[in-house]
């Protein structure tokens, strides 16, 4: 992946990198930065020359090709900040009536998606400020960096609202350096071995799972997509969840977490949405499999991140690192007798077996193993075919715990999203200060209504709390 101190002089990149350029993909991160209050451009221009981020080598590199065609970051000579800061004074919304501010950065965003990507004749990021809306958009090319490693270089220069002094706080950067308990203490050695034959079956039905999904095995939904559907037309709407009602959810179902939550509520949307676009058409548990992104790389507090970057230290590594995990979820017909937290207990038996298995590390290792052999034309084949087989793409990336400054602004929200793909339903979800807010990108041509599937989404975590406020009142 390379260091953070590497000069990048002609280093190659990195295979995932090799992927994310090629013409077939080019994708791009919109990260979207609402502020309290009206956006000071002089700040912003000094706070990103100063900023960890200039002072990373991607950031101030170009990409080259050499002879064969294979791609390099070479350093560029300088850096023009009025090169990579667009400014727009006017609102950018492009409807015939007025709008709110949220809905004109969302049709923003949804036309940067199907936009061309970024010049290659300078560092493949931009800063786009949206004046009327108090909103900057960051536009990063995936070829930089992960979510992760984007995120962690992004609040490495932001400050906490109630302390400037202090970095913001990440959930999973409590966490590291505390001892853990080995859950097979005590265990006999039968419970033991059943336990290794399970992992062993669910890696091999998983991989095979995998591999029949890139190759043949395919979706056919009223939500599916497919090959050239990243050209279409796209819409964008936001669905906003309370941390703190997934807390209470996850409580009413014994180990559940939160990430079993979001699959169930994930579950739960979707099966109203499909309910209400084709009433009593799809046979109940009809099987709607998603790509989900896992995060592989190592969790560091952002204490310790921030150090190691001020010091260069040679043991950083950047770039991508994550891989992608099948996600089945099951219709399911809302208005019958089921319990709305029988959504969650699926969701967790389905990703308890997932984290038996190995698939996402197989996922990385494909593409690592790959590009060298095959190059980025059938790497890039092979990871469009498994996007065209499926039906949509989920990420979840945590944010700060509490509110934070950047360029001595209030943030009010983070939101993420990126150029398209064939899936006509994509959602990124990013955490921020106790709230969670979604973006859910679709081809308006096969879901012309982004608004009502988000209210699906958020009908379903208020029905679960509901249901787990209720069973907690029965068991007191």
């Amino acid at each position: 992946m390379g260091s953070f101190d590497d000069d990048c002089a002609e280093q190659p990149l990195s295979p995932t990198g090799r992927l994310f350029l090629h013409p077939k993909w080019n994708l791009v991160v919109h990260c979207a930065i609402g502020f309290k209050n009206p956006i000071d451009i002089d700040a912003i221009k000094y706070r990103l020359k100063t900023s960890l981020l200039l002072s990373h080598p991607r950031f101030s590199s170009l990409v080259v090709r050499d002879s064969h065609g294979v791609e390099h970051w070479q350093k560029a000579t300088h850096i023009d900040l009025d090169r990579h800061i667009i400014i727009l004074h006017n609102p950018v919304s492009t409807a015939s009536q007025p709008v709110d501010h949220e809905t004109a950065v969302n049709d923003y965003l949804a036309d940067l998606s199907t936009s061309r990507g970024l010049s290659t004749d300078k560092p493949l990021w931009e800063v786009h400020l949206l004046m009327a809306h108090n909103c900057c958009v960051f536009r990063l090319h995936h070829a930089l960096g992960d979510g992760v490693s984007l995120m962690y270089l992004f609040l490495a220069d932001c400050r906490r609202a109630n302390n400037e002094e202090k970095l913001p706080t990440l959930a999973y950067g409590k966490t590291r350096g505390k001892k853990r308990v080995d859950s097979s203490i005590g265990k006999g050695w039968w419970v033991l071995l059943i336990g290794f034959l399970s992992m062993v079956w669910f890696n091999l039905v998983f991989v095979v799972e995998f591999v029949m999904r890139s190759l043949w095995v395919c979706d056919r939904t009223e939500i599916s997509g497919g090959d050239g559907v990243e050209l279409w037309p796209r819409k964008l709407a936001t669905a906003r969840f309370r941390l703190q009602d997934m807390k209470l959810v996850k409580k009413a179902v014994p180990n559940a977490t939160i990430n079993d939550v979001l699959f169930g509520v994930l579950s739960s949307g979707l099966s109203r949405y499909l309910e209400h676009r084709t009433p009593n058409a799809l046979p109940e548990g009809l099987q709607i499999t998603g790509l989900a992104m896992v995060n592989l790389r190592e969790q560091l507090g952002l204490q310790e991140l921030s150090d190691m970057m001020k010091n260069n230290s040679p043991g950083l590594s950047w770039g991508n690192k994550f891989g992608m995990i099948l996600l089945p979820i099951y219709y399911h017909k809302t208005n019958g007798p089921d319990d709305p937290l029988a959504y969650l207990k699926r969701a967790k038996v389905m990703i308890d077996r997932r984290k038996q298995s190995l698939q996402a590390y197989f996922s990385y290792k494909t593409i690592l193993s790959a590009m060298p052999y095959f190059g980025a034309k059938v790497t890039a084949w092979l990871n469009n075919n498994i996007i065209c087989n499926t039906s949509f793409t989920i990420s979840n990336i945590i944010g700060p715990e509490e509110e934070i400054t950047a360029a001595g602004n209030t943030v009010t929200y983070l939101r993420v999203n990126s150029t398209t793909g064939p899936h006509a339903l994509t959602m990124h979800l990013v955490s921020y200060a106790g709230k969670v807010d979604m973006q859910i990108s679709v081809a308006k041509d096969i879901i012309p209504d982004p608004a009502f599937l988000a209210n699906c989404f958020e009908e379903a975590l208020l029905d679960m709390k509901e249901a787990a406020s209720r069973n907690a009142t029965i068991s007191n």
